[in-house]
């Protein structure tokens, strides 16, 4: 096989796709006067409705319900640092994240929402249509009703475009799950006071703006290649107009038809089930006090490096959510994160170099993930044999070689301000690993059609080459918010 050494080739969208951005920015600090989280970090033994368990140190919302912080002790044979302790996050019960579309003058709309979070950098930033878990949407906080939940939980088979349930943050949730969903609808939708409707070629284009996008909204995304393809079957049996959104659903149709991989799906299957089988990971739970290496104490729970991450406790004053005032923990870092794809043309189809990577939440063993996921500084505290291997390729990459440069949040509600570097640096060198495999749009596409295969990393990387395949440009505004 060969690559095709160069730039990727946009396809440019044209003039009808320019997004409004100066309207955009107007509605976007009109929805930040009226909506907002007003976030002081407390200690947290002050937490309002919280409480530590007197055996387990471990931390418990009184109903019941939400989430909880406990401690956990990790045996993984196969990783550099085979043993270690930390806290994570156990919230067991599976949300909702959902976006409704619809048709609008031949393009595809998606109803976003204007949601401040606790721990949100730069207040506002957009959401899925809903976003919420079982505890929000069946009213445990006893605040208002979740808007247009019935579109999807109610939602007819014929108008799902994608349903899946995907994990999150595997370092840091304990088996967390989420259902991804977007359902079309044909109705005279009421759009609410902090939600919009954008196209999907202007979402593409916001992804390019810092800390806009939600991590939410990119994982729903990501199955984007589904309603695609669903809409391209519409138009071909003229239940609906061809419009100029086909100049995008071109785009990720060439990228997702064409065949040809370095590896065949057999391949690619084959080496995610071995690893799986053969890896030898055990999570089991501890008390905070057995948490060798974490310090506690009524202010949080940090590591004693000052590393890696802290537990801290917020107290929040909002408008324009469900719920007017609450306290919580959260999670922090001291610095942010880098997540990046190389990617390279291989006999001219577009490759992905993904990491088969284990973590210790996730609901089995191992996800793919992007070719680089990792803290830079932590690795000052760890084997020199854990560092990334493809780390100092990115960093030191070349900046005509850098295709999408963007600094994006992981979410807001259970994470304080916590943001990763999102890169995307084209190489014309085909780099081999045994923990890795260069992999087609196409074969990342079809993954997607079931869970836990791509990790919530990896399918927020994916959307923004989309964005990159799409053709957007950075439009040099400010984010708002």
């Amino acid at each position: 096989m060969t690559t095709t050494p160069g730039t990727i080739e946009p396809t440019a969208a044209p003039g009808p796709f320019e997004a409004d951005l100066a309207g955009f920015d107007r509605v976007l600090r009109q929805a930040g006067d009226r909506s907002y989280c007003r976030t002081e970090r407390v200690p947290l033994a002050d937490l309002d409705g919280w409480y530590s368990d007197p055996l387990t140190g471990w931390w418990h919302h009184c109903s019941g319900r939400f989430f909880s912080v406990e401690g956990l002790h990790v045996r993984l044979d196969a990783a550099p640092a085979s043993t270690w302790c930390q806290p994570i996050v156990n919230q067991p019960e599976v949300g909702i994240l959902g976006i409704l579309i619809k048709q609008i003058d031949g393009a595809t709309y998606c109803l976003m929402q204007f949601k401040a979070e606790p721990g949100n950098i730069g207040g506002i930033q957009l959401s899925p249509t809903v976003q919420a878990t079982r505890s929000n949407y069946t009213g445990v906080h006893g605040g208002s009703a979740v808007p247009y939940l019935d579109y999807f939980r109610d939602a007819a088979p014929s108008r799902v475009l994608a349903d899946v349930r995907q994990s999150e943050q595997g370092a840091w949730f304990l088996r967390k799950r989420n259902r991804n969903i977007i359902v079309s609808t044909d109705d005279d939708v009421p759009v609410h006071d902090g939600f919009c409707w954008l196209s999907v070629d202007q979402l593409l284009r916001l992804m390019r703006r810092p800390d806009l996008v939600n991590m939410d909204t990119r994982t729903v995304l990501s199955l984007l290649p589904w309603v695609a393809a669903t809409t391209a079957a519409a138009v071909t049996q003229d239940r609906r107009p061809a419009g100029q959104d086909e100049v995008w659903s071109r785009v990720l149709r060439r990228e997702c038809a064409l065949a040809v991989s370095r590896h065949e799906d057999r391949e690619i299957q084959n080496w995610i089930t071995d690893v799986r089988t053969r890896i030898d990971l055990a999570a089991t739970p501890a008390p905070m006090r057995a948490l060798t290496g974490w310090q506690r104490d009524d202010a949080g729970i940090r590591h004693e490096t000052g590393a890696f991450f802290e537990v801290i406790g917020v107290g929040v004053e909002s408008a324009g959510r469900e719920v007017a005032q609450w306290s919580q923990p959260m999670l922090a870092t001291r610095e942010d994160g880098v997540v990046a794809f190389l990617i390279t043309r291989i006999d001219g189809v577009l490759h992905a170099l993904l990491h088969l990577r284990s973590e210790p939440g996730l609901t089995d063993v191992a996800e793919l993930a992007p070719t680089v996921q990792c803290i830079p500084g932590n690795y000052t505290f760890l084997p020199e044999a854990a560092r990334p291997p493809f780390l100092d390729t990115i960093l030191n990459a070349a900046p005509t070689s850098i295709r999408f440069d963007t600094t994006l949040s992981d979410e807001g509600g259970r994470f304080y301000r916590i943001s990763n570097r999102h890169l995307i640096v084209e190489t014309d060198t085909i780099h081999t690993h045994p923990d890795y495999r260069w992999m087609s749009v196409r074969q990342l596409a079809e993954l997607l059609r079931h869970s836990h295969y791509l990790n919530v990393q990896a399918r927020g990387l994916l959307v923004c080459l989309f964005s990159v395949l799409a053709g957007t440009v950075p439009d040099g505004t400010a984010s708002g918010g």
